[in-house]
């Protein structure tokens, strides 16, 4: 089989991926509080060295065109995003890009509440007056992970992350610090889970936030949109190649044999 054949396909299928990641970045540039994801690519090593042939079955020609790529590593950028002001009584946000609110979501197999963290700053109280995220409606968690129960009468959040209904505290939403912010993982709606110990996750004693303000994704559309478009040439240029190859097999086989015949 063609050895350049193989390299062209990697190209295209590792560019289809930083495709739909890209995508996905872009279909969120105007989700609260999104981080976007950033792919990588590594060099895949020739299939003499990475299956361990030795130099024996070893082609130096093939061995320094190399194996193609890899995905790589996928990361969350955790770079704070712009605020913008909405002056809603309930709407928040954090300063510390390591900081996240805390809600909890029940588990559709174990039917078991898991602690979830979030920088959507979008909450409200619903008909029982319990503190929940406007997207989705889990429970807002106080520093002891029980959700935050109110009353009846209109609420806001302070600056120390406290509920006040009728001039007095009711409860007070749960920040937690995670310092390791490579072990959180996504798991849809704007939510993030820790890949490790719960010990990763610390509540702050103290928590300072940002009222009548919601944190912008940190999404540029335009960016992604350059970054997705770039992944496609690419995937267009790998398939280019695969024809190309395709062509010459074809010769080798159908003309060249011919004329050897």
């Amino acid at each position: 089989m063609n050895y350049g054949l193989y390299i062209s396909a990697s190209g295209a299928l590792t560019n289809l991926y930083r495709q739909d990641v890209f995508a996905n970045n872009l279909a969120n540039s105007q989700t609260t509080g999104y981080k976007p994801d950033v792919p990588t690519i590594q060099p895949r090593p020739p299939e003499s060295i990475e299956d361990g042939f030795g130099f024996e079955l070893g082609n130096g020609l093939l061995d320094r065109l190399g194996g193609g790529v890899f995905a790589g590593r996928q990361y969350i950028n955790f770079a704070l995003g712009q605020f913008t002001k909405t002056d809603g009584a309930l709407d928040i946000a954090l300063e510390n890009p390591n900081q996240f609110f805390a809600v909890a979501v029940m588990d559709p197999d174990t039917q078991q509440r898991q602690v979830y963290l979030t920088r959507d700053g979008r909450f409200a109280t619903n008909s029982t007056g319990l503190l929940v995220t406007a997207i989705g409606g889990h429970p807002v968690l106080d520093a002891d992970d029980q959700p935050i129960q109110g009353g009846a009468g209109p609420a806001k959040l302070d600056t120390a992350g406290r509920l006040i209904q009728n001039g007095e505290a009711v409860g007070r939403i749960q920040v937690a610090e995670v310092a390791q912010t490579d072990a959180l993982r996504k798991h849809g709606r704007n939510l993030l889970r820790i890949d490790g110990p719960n010990g990763l996750r610390r509540v702050v004693k103290n928590p300072s936030v940002i009222t009548g303000h919601l944190e912008s994704s940190g999404s540029d559309p335009i960016r992604e949109l350059m970054k997705m478009i770039s992944a496609t040439k690419a995937v267009t240029s790998n398939g280019n190649l695969i024809r190309y190859h395709d062509s010459m097999i074809d010769r080798a086989v159908n003309v060249l044999g011919r004329v050897v015949a």
